[in-house]
């Protein structure tokens, strides 16, 4: 059974670099018999086989991302008795995240586990906002993309042959088919318990909000109400300075001896009184 893969396997890819190696032959071809120099004409197709090698190495590269990153997902969602620290998932999550933000048109499967985790976090906002897009947007099922970019015909290209070969790579075979099965069964449900929870969140926070209003509410009319000690004081000390201002007026007001003449004057009376 072994033998059969792999002599399924090693034709495929001598076939594909020996469909490489015909079209390098026929470009230097035409090339020489138009008088170029032979290390002309090598030094380009050695500078076209790094090129292409770099822009497929790269889109495999990416493509490992997001299996391996599906492989870190199923870890953490399956239902298990392990414990994971919040910044494991948080870095599952940031994967994918770069995964998204470097792939212009990103596989379905990415946003819905992607939702799945922010669920498991409990970033309920985000969730909903992943889930929503796969569970109630038709754009994001896959008969939509229908101009993909080369990132995703490589992606594409792996899923179908873990597909057929599912023994090839069993492990990343099991989390597809794992992550693609709770997406079918449990998304909108998944969808809905992240809504109602992030509503009763929302709920809770308005009703915090409101009680700290109604306690904050009453202390300021008190303290509208009640004047300051400072400000009682100078009341009080301006009273008593009007209340003792006013009783040295009236004292000098009612004093009997404040309209008696200098003794001078009376004297001068009395004489005047014994000549006459």
């Amino acid at each position: 059974m072994d033998d059969n893969k792999l002599q399924t396997r090693v034709p495929g890819k001598i076939r594909e670099k020996g469909q490489y190696f015909l079209v390098f032959g026929i470009i230097a071809s035409m090339l020489v018999v138009a008088n170029i120099p032979i290390f002309v004409v090598f030094f380009f197709g050695v500078f076209a086989y790094l090129v292409v090698k770099i822009l497929f190495a790269g889109s495999r590269s990416e493509t490992r991302d997001i299996f391996e990153f599906y492989l870190a997902s199923h870890e953490i969602l399956k239902d298990d008795d392990r414990k994971w620290f919040g910044f494991e998932i948080n870095e599952v999550i940031s994967r994918g995240e770069g995964i998204l933000q470097r792939m212009s048109a990103a596989p379905p499967l990415v946003y819905f586990t992607l939702g799945a985790l922010y669920g498991k976090t409990g970033d309920h906002s985000s969730a909903v906002r992943y889930l929503s897009n796969v569970v109630e947007e038709k754009a994001a099922d896959e008969s939509a993309y229908m101009y993909p970019s080369q990132e995703l015909r490589n992606y594409v290209k792996v899923l179908r042959k873990i597909e057929r070969e599912p023994a090839d790579a069993p492990m990343t075979s099991a989390a597809v088919r794992s992550l693609e099965r709770a997406r079918r069964l449990r998304g909108a449900v998944l969808l809905e318990s992240c809504r109602s929870k992030l509503a009763e969140i929302r709920d809770k926070d308005a009703l915090e909000r409101s009680d700290e209003h109604d306690r904050v509410l009453p202390s300021a009319n008190a303290q509208e109400q009640k004047l300051p000690d400072n400000v009682i004081d100078m009341t009080l000390s301006a009273g008593k300075g009007r209340t003792s201002e006013q009783k040295k007026d009236d004292h000098q007001r009612y004093d009997p001896y404040a309209d008696r003449k200098p003794i001078t004057e009376v004297l001068h009376d009395i004489y005047d009184g014994k000549a006459q």
